[in-house]
């Protein structure tokens, strides 16, 4: 008997596609920049994912005339991945929808405010998998050189990170693109002397020159900048700020956003059954005993990490 999904309400692609728009990077969420989002029609199942020695095992490829041509075959590893499913819903009262008319739309305020919480949950869950010095341990993923912090303007954050990316490339034998870090970190990299002198004879080096080009001076394409913050009292308790992505470590990393036999660190899979192929599906449904519009917003995902190497893990604070 096939699955009854009527449970899950009206499927909302217009509301949907309005959070869409809504870019997250903008917002200091960069979980499904560092692994980006893979549609699969399995909720739980193993893939294939090329090995990087694959690439780098040499063979013999000299050929005698008249006889057959060595044969090679790909080297591929097994991951096994279950997306678990994440949700939430907002109520919408008749009263509400009417009181806001005028305002803005209550409909795609209500989803992005449940949107929000199910990103946080899923940025935290990226910062627990590539932040992790118990994945990334050994010279060969990780580096302290917090004896020399990049929150000291002296520090040479440039031979840091060139240091991480030729780790990576003599792990995997390809260049990492990207580079991982937090806001306050950012801040830090504004302020270092090596990099305002890769700006000689400017009259002005402003803040907005350094973010420009800061990607550039690394030698990378991508530079994804976490700037979220939550709450980490518990319920009841005041207030109390943290940051997702802490000052203490970067990530130079190969990101993986084509298909999964380009290298790279991971990605996001995403069951699109439900949800469709976006990285949230969107439901509504009438509860009448409250006159109200229920508002879900689910994710079905799992965060997986392919191969460590392809990432370094460099620790900048103390």
């Amino acid at each position: 008997m096939g699955v009854n999904y009527t449970s899950y309400g009206t499927p909302r692609a217009d509301l949907g596609e309005a959070i869409r728009e809504y870019n997250p990077a903008l917002d200091g969420f960069i979980g499904l920049d560092v692994l980006p989002p893979r549609p699969v029609v399995k909720k739980a199942a193993t893939i294939s994912v090329i090995t990087r020695e694959s690439y780098l095992k040499r063979v013999d490829a000299k050929h005698a005339n008249g006889s057959g041509f060595n044969r090679i075959g790909i080297e591929a590893e097994d991951k096994t991945y279950t997306c678990l499913d994440y949700g939430l819903e907002s109520p919408l009262t008749d009263d509400d929808r009417a009181n806001y008319a005028s305002d803005f739309d209550a409909e795609v305020e209500t989803v992005e405010t449940v949107q929000h919480k199910l990103m946080m949950e899923h940025e935290i869950r990226v910062k627990d998998l590539v932040w992790s010095t118990s994945t990334f341990t050994g010279a060969s993923l990780y580096t302290d050189v917090s004896a020399a912090p990049w929150d000291a303007a002296g520090s040479d954050a440039i031979g840091h990170v060139l240091a991480a990316k030729e780790k990576v490339r003599q792990n995997t034998g390809m260049q990492p693109d990207s580079m991982l870090i937090g806001a306050a970190t950012l801040n830090n990299l504004l302020a270092n002397t090596g990099i305002k002198n890769r700006f000689p004879g400017a009259p002005l080096i402003t803040e907005e020159m350094i973010r420009t080009h800061l990607a550039n001076i690394f030698g990378l394409s991508n530079l994804f900048v976490g700037g979220k913050r939550y709450d980490s009292a518990n319920e009841g308790i005041a207030f109390s700020g943290s940051d997702v992505w802490t000052d203490d470590y970067a990530l130079i990393f190969k990101r993986n956003a084509g298909s999964l036999n380009t290298g790279g660190l991971g990605r996001t899979f995403v069951w699109t059954p439900i949800q469709g192929t976006g990285a949230f599906g969107v439901f509504q449904y009438r509860e009448e005993q409250t006159e109200s519009d229920i508002f879900r917003v689910r994710q079905y995902t799992d965060e997986l990490l392919f191969d460590a190497y392809f990432g370094h893990l460099l620790k900048v604070d103390a």
